[in-house]
């Protein structure tokens, strides 16, 4: 199962970035492919939040934009959306814990790790942090040759 981070999927709405075509055209794969799709409530919830934001995107999508794409995402026959067991928040701090962090900027990265890591994901990221959590498998779609 693949599990997309926040920055590919906002990489793929962002004509002005310079991982656009790149990040598009992984997305597409992912929706056309026949590999499940895990989506995480944190990743959904941090695109509306990014790619909404006028002090982030110079052209910020439209909340209606924003909320129909992860909607169109959350219907696809490909998609899942992965929810938190009752173990969750134990198994972030764990995370965490091991990964040598005081928490702050990555737990929602081993929020994301943890719902990976649970349904047997495999975290699709441009974001090295996610190598620090131990039994979480990592591909870096926008790096040749690098997983």
């Amino acid at each position: 199962m693949i599990v997309p981070d926040a920055n590919l999927l906002l990489y793929s709405v962002d004509s002005t970035s310079p991982f656009n075509a790149r990040a598009t055209a992984w997305w597409a794969g992912c929706l056309s492919g026949s590999v499940p799709v895990g989506l995480c409530q944190p990743v959904l919830f941090a695109f509306l939040r990014v790619s909404t934001n006028r002090r982030v995107f110079r052209e910020p999508l439209s909340l209606d934009t924003a909320g129909d794409l992860v909607n169109e995402w959350i219907a696809h026959p490909v998609t899942r959306l992965l929810l938190p067991g009752e173990d969750h928040v134990r198994q972030v701090v764990d995370l965490l814990a091991e990964a040598g962090s005081a928490g702050g900027d990555l737990v929602t990265d081993a929020q994301v790790a943890a719902l990976a890591r649970t349904h047997r994901g495999e975290v699709h990221t441009a974001d090295h942090d996610f190598r620090r959590f131990p039994g979480v498998t990592c591909h870096y779609p926008l790096t040749p040759n690098e997983t």
